[in-house]
């Protein structure tokens, strides 16, 4: 090789080196910088991904959400819920669904019931306000999910394992509604687990036991211990890959008027949430029958504890907070 070509060979083995030199340091700069980002957001990855810095959690303020699980046309689960991304607090109120929203209770007819104000999900506005009155809240967001959407939400992540509490077997052609089910520890189907969640009683009359809740009030429990199981099992590292799906699903069998980028936000802190420390309760109170219908009548002063316990952060005497 002449001198003129070697020379020019060791050029560009020199402009390498150099290329090579700048892009390490690039490297090290950036990993620097992202390792900073990631330290001010507590090693939350999901959080840089999705553009936050430290002043994003400061800005988040604790959210309270109507829940509303909708089959038939009806509103079978009315669920009020707050999360505080700051102090990971968060808590769940069921409403049975026979609440007595009237103003006269000899007069009761049975568009006295909450669930009437559903309406097929055309007017969340209604039961909004009705849970405010009771509880003395000022709710203004909603969700309504439709039963499909629990469906295929358990059977994208694979399943979901849960304590079924009782032998379950119930039929309803008319709503081609069929439950049959074994108590214990198991894996349930998308289908299985809306089957557990619409569970009121056995085909003979039986249902969960006095100390768990009978009828409504054992569902309503079974409710909320099914949602944080299929919770604490979709926000799992192996379901990462099934997001796409997961989205799709909620866009398609839920309604609701909270903004996706408000929720975005929420994501990368609500993965991090214990939901064994949820604070979970059903509106106190109890059943009677009026004018030949059944009505659920909420104690007004046990609301009230009820609600500055679980919402209010208001230390009270105590209550029972998994009736």
């Amino acid at each position: 090789m002449k001198k003129d070509e070697k020379t020019k060979e060791k050029r560009k083995k020199g402009r390498g080196r150099k290329i090579l030199l700048i892009i390490l340091i690039l490297m090290i700069v950036l990993g620097i910088v992202v390792a900073k980002r990631v330290n001010d957001l507590d090693g939350n990855w999901i959080a840089l991904i999705l553009g936050h810095n430290k002043n994003t959690l400061k800005n988040l303020d604790e959210i309270q959400v109507l829940i509303m699980g909708e089959s038939t046309g009806m509103s079978d689960t009315i669920i009020v819920a707050k999360y505080n991304p700051k102090t990971q607090e968060s808590s769940l109120l069921s409403i049975p669904r026979d609440t007595f929203i009237g103003d006269n209770k000899s007069k009761a007819k049975y568009y006295h019931k909450i669930n009437s104000l559903y309406s097929n999900g055309e007017t969340p506005e209604k039961t909004m306000e009705a849970v405010n009155k009771i509880t003395g809240l000022n709710i203004k967001k909603y969700i309504l999910v439709d039963t499909k959407a629990l469906r295929e939400l358990v059977d994208i992540i694979g399943g979901v394992y849960f304590e079924v509490p009782i032998d379950m077997s119930y039929d309803d052609g008319g709503q081609d509604l069929h439950i049959h089910l074994k108590k214990g520890y198991q894996l349930l189907t998308g289908d299985q687990a809306e089957q557990v969640a619409r569970f009121r009683h056995n085909n003979n009359g039986s249902t969960y036991p006095y100390e768990y809740g009978i009828e409504d009030y054992g569902r309503m429990k079974t409710q909320r211990n099914l949602i944080i199981a299929i919770v604490k099992q979709t926000i799992k590292a192996k379901n990462i890959k099934e997001i796409g799906n997961i989205t799709d699903t909620m866009k398609n069998n839920v309604k609701t008027n909270i903004d996706f980028s408000v929720i975005k936000d929420y994501i990368p802190y609500a993965i991090n949430i214990n939901l064994d420390a949820i604070q979970t309760a059903q509106l106190p109170g109890k059943s009677e029958k009026v004018n030949g219908i059944w009505f659920f009548f909420h104690d007004a002063k046990e609301t009230e504890e009820i609600v500055d316990k679980l919402f209010r952060n208001v230390l009270t005497e105590e209550v029972a907070t998994n009736v």
